[in-house]
């Protein structure tokens, strides 16, 4: 009989990474793990489509919240978050991982990312939501720049060495999170995507800055 792939990987471990922290791991513990092993039998079924399916599914949100349905767009970057936590599962209890499959996972993220923030700034901006043009596209800056790099930084940092210290609550599992909570409350309240975008505009940006502060203290030459 051919072994259950789940039970030959030992105490969960296929669950989580290492780097998994706080929201994005309680989302891959009691959410993408009900849903991976329902996938194990798919023969035909490989990590990088699930990445393909879970960024198109994100950017697809994105484009939803542009036209004005945030609680829709909501949902759809709940499950695209939700997916995002099952390719990695997925190939760890197949076997398939590969560097290049972790490569496009965290290159797709970034559109993920991106095409929910600009989706926040438009469907903002049909609301409207009272603020002017330019300071709508400051924040789409601030937002997108900031949260590419969080993850910059982090893998930045791992190369070069450099302490980060204790993880932040600004990785993308949080980032997403916040988004689609605002999502859903934009059904009660339009403007609450408008707290969605406040908050990618300052809270990673803060975070880089802090971390560029603790890099600072490595100036010495490689």
């Amino acid at each position: 009989m051919t072994p259950n792939p789940v039970e030959s990987v030992p105490h969960d471990e296929w669950k989580t990474k290492p780097s998994d922290r706080f929201i994005l791991k309680w989302i891959k513990i009691n959410l993408s793990a009900r849903l991976t092993p329902r996938l194990i039998d798919l023969q035909w079924l490989r990590p990088w489509m699930i990445t393909l399916f879970s960024t198109t599914m994100g950017v697809f949100a994105g484009v939803v919240f542009a036209l004005g349905c945030g609680w829709i767009a909501g949902l759809l970057a709940a499950f695209a978050q939700v997916l995002d936590g099952v390719d990695g599962q997925f190939s760890r209890l197949t076997g398939m991982q590969s560097r290049g499959g972790a490569f496009l996972d965290s290159v797709l993220d970034r559109y993920f990312d991106a095409a929910l923030a600009i989706g926040l700034v438009i469907y903002l901006m049909r609301i409207p939501a009272g603020l002017s043009f330019p300071l709508l596209l400051i924040m789409a800056f601030l937002a997108i720049s900031g949260g590419s790099l969080i993850s910059y930084t982090t893998a930045r940092a791992e190369s070069l060495g450099i302490a980060l210290g204790k993880p932040t609550l600004a990785s993308k599992g949080t980032r997403t999170s916040v988004i689609v909570l605002c999502g859903w409350a934009s059904f009660f309240w339009p403007l609450a995507p408008l707290l969605g975008l406040t908050y990618l505009a300052v809270h990673p940006n803060i975070v880089v800055c802090r971390r560029i502060l603790l890099a600072h203290r490595h100036s010495d030459p490689l």
